[in-house]
C-alpha cells in the first residue's frame, strides 16, 4: 500500500506525507477524532467560515516542520533520521488531547486535566501500540530531549504550531490582519548553540508575527461574542453534570454520560478514560443540547436553546475590574424577570477577565542572529517601540448577563 499521500490543503497547497510512521498514525481513530474537533472552538458564531478542525491544524504543522527539518539541514544543522521522524511525529500529536469545542471541556466535566495532558498519555497508548516508535517524539514533546531547538519547534514563542494556527485561523475568520508570512518565517530560521534564531533580515517578519498575534487574540480568540458563548457551554456542561449527581436522567451518548457519572481528576484519568475520552468529540455535545434544550429544567433548557439559536447573552468588556453593584443588579434583575433562585441565575450573570501578552519576555524568546555573530532578544534587536508595550500582559474585564428577552 502507497502511504506516501498527497493532500491538498487550502492554506499550502499540496502536502506530502512524509514517512509510512506518519501515514499510519494520521489514520489511527485517535487522532481521525480529531476531524471532528472544531479548530476554534465557538467562534463560527462571529465568524461564519470558522468550520477548521484540528485535524487541518495538525496537517498543516507537519507540512510546516518538513519545511524548517529542509532548512535547518540546508544551513549545516545535523539533524539524523530518527530526529527528523521525532519532530513530525511529535508536532502532529501535539493537539490530540483537545475535547469537544478545544478548551470547554478542561473547565467543566474533567477537573484540572488540561489537553497537553490528555495529549501525552494518547502519545504514551500509541508508543506501546507502535512498539516504542514515538518515544523520541514523546521526550521531544515533553521538553526534556537534549536538544533545546527541537522542544523549541515544537513549543516556543515561534514554533510550527504557531506559525500554522494563525496564517489558517486568519484564512477562515477572512481576518486578513493575523497572515502571517510562515514560509519567509521559518526559511529564517537557524541555530546556535542548539537554540533556534532568526537572521537577521527576518526581523521584520518576526515583528509581523508579534503584532498578528496580538491582533488574532483581541479580534478573534478573545472576541466578546465567542467568549460568552464558550461560557456558556461550559455552564451547559456543568448544569448536566451538577443535574446527573443529583439523579436527573438525560439523555446523552455513552461518552458523554461516562464524564458525566464519574468525577475525573488527574489522578484517575487511567487507560479506560482515555478509551472513553476518545469517542467524546463535538457531536456528542451539540446532540447532547438538541436534546436538552426540551428539558425540564430551566437553567439547562434555556443555555442550551441560547447556544443552539444563538441567542447569546450580553457581554460588556471594560479595563477597570467590574463593580460589585453592577453585578448585584443584573442578578437581582434576572431572579426577579424569569423567576429563579440566586444559584441558578448566576448561570446567566456572572463576570471574569481575559488577558493577551503577544510576547512573553522572560521565556522561550524570540532570539534574532545579526551578522556579526550577537545574538539578541527581538524586543532589543527591533527598532519597532511597542514590541516592547506588547511584552506586558493586558488584562481586561467582562460581564455577562441576558438581554431582556432570553
Amino acid at each position: 500500500m502507497n502511504k506516501l499521500k498527497i493532500l491538498n490543503d487550502p492554506i499550502y497547497g499540496f502536502i506530502t506525507i512524509p514517512n509510512s510512521l506518519i501515514f499510519d498514525l494520521i489514520q489511527h481513530k485517535y487522532f481521525q477524532r480529531l476531524r471532528r474537533i472544531t479548530q476554534m472552538g465557538m467562534s463560527y458564531l462571529v465568524y461564519p467560515g470558522a468550520h477548521h478542525t484540528r485535524f487541518h491544524h495538525a496537517i498543516g504543522c507537519v507540512h510546516l516542520m518538513q519545511q524548517a527539518v529542509n532548512v535547518l539541514r540546508f544551513k549545516g544543522v545535523d539533524i539524523s533520521n530518527e530526529e527528523e521522524t521525532g519532530l513530525y511525529v511529535a508536532i502532529l500529536l501535539h493537539d490530540i488531547g483537545h475535547g469537544p469545542f478545544s478548551h470547554a471541556m478542561e473547565h467543566s466535566i474533567v477537573n484540572n486535566v488540561s489537553h497537553e495532558d490528555i495529549s501525552l498519555l494518547f502519545m504514551e497508548c500509541l508508543n506501546k501500540e507502535f512498539n516504542g516508535s514515538l518515544t523520541l517524539a514523546i521526550q521531544i514533546f515533553k521538553g526534556e530531549y537534549p536538544r533545546r531547538f527541537m522542544c523549541q519547534l515544537i513549543s516556543g514563542q515561534l514554533d510550527m504550531d504557531r506559525a500554522d494556527y494563525l496564517k489558517r485561523d486568519s484564512f477562515y475568520t477572512g481576518v486578513a490582519e493575523g497572515n502571517i508570512n510562515s514560509e519567509r518565517l521559518i526559511t529564517m530560521l537557524n541555530v546556535v548553540d542548539d537554540e533556534l534564531v532568526v537572521q537577521e533580515k527576518g526581523i521584520y517578519s518576526v515583528e509581523k508575527f508579534i503584532i498578528a498575534r496580538r491582533l488574532m487574540y483581541w479580534q478573534v480568540y478573545l472576541h466578546k461574542t465567542s467568549l460568552a458563548a464558550e461560557q456558556l457551554l461550559i455552564r451547559v456542561l456543568k448544569r448536566a453534570k451538577e443535574l446527573h449527581d443529583r439523579g436527573h436522567k438525560l439523555k446523552a451518548s455513552n461518552a458523554l454520560l461516562y464524564f458525566l457519572e464519574n468525577k475525573i481528576t488527574p489522578n484517575n484519568f487511567n487507560d479506560e478514560t482515555l478509551l472513553v475520552f476518545s469517542h467524546l468529540d463535538d457531536y456528542d455535545i451539540l446532540s447532547a443540547m438538541k436534546e436538552w434544550q426540551y428539558y425540564d429544567d430551566f437553567v439547562l433548557s434555556k443555555l442550551c436553546q441560547m447556544i443552539i439559536n444563538r441567542n447569546l447573552l450580553k457581554v460588556k468588556l471594560k479595563n477597570k475590574k467590574i463593580k460589585e453593584n453592577s453585578l448585584k443588579k443584573h442578578l437581582e434583575f434576572t431572579m426577579r424577570n424569569f423567576n429563579i433562585s440566586n444559584e441558578e441565575a448566576e448561570y446567566f450573570v456572572f463576570q471574569g477577565s481575559i488577558s493577551n501578552q503577544a510576547y512573553q519576555l522572560n521565556t522561550k524568546r524570540i532570539n534574532i542572529l545579526h551578522k556579526s555573530g550577537k545574538i539578541q532578544d527581538i524586543v532589543k534587536a527591533s527598532d519597532q517601540l511597542n514590541l516592547k508595550a506588547l511584552s506586558k500582559p493586558v488584562t481586561k474585564y467582562y460581564i455577562c448577563y441576558p438581554k431582556v428577552k432570553l
